[in-house]
């Protein structure tokens, strides 16, 4: 198994239960693939560095997890079509 990062960014108009919920079916991906989430870290409401579909400001959340090498992509297919994504990146930690 490898360990992966995947970095979002959630736009900024939820409200805390829409957010949590967000996060949460981002989690019960990596799960349903076969990975297992290892350490989530918020970082909260940041100013994005340059302007997104209209937006300056995004939630932010780094999740790690280990899973098989094809879950990275079954994950980004599914991540493209969520509306509440503003952004994302899925990145092998390297051992």
């Amino acid at each position: 198994m490898n360990k992966y990062e995947i970095a979002v960014i959630i736009k900024p108009s939820l409200d805390e239960e829409a957010l949590k919920a967000e996060f949460d079916s981002i989690k019960e991906l990596i799960e349903r693939f076969g990975g297992t989430v290892e350490k989530v870290d918020d970082w909260g409401k940041r100013r994005l560095a340059y302007e997104i579909q209209k937006v300056n400001e995004g939630f932010y959340s780094f999740i790690t997890f280990s899973s098989e090498s094809d879950t990275p992509n079954e994950l980004e297919k599914r991540m493209r079509i969520k509306e509440n994504v503003l952004r994302y990146l899925v990145v092998r930690q390297d051992a």
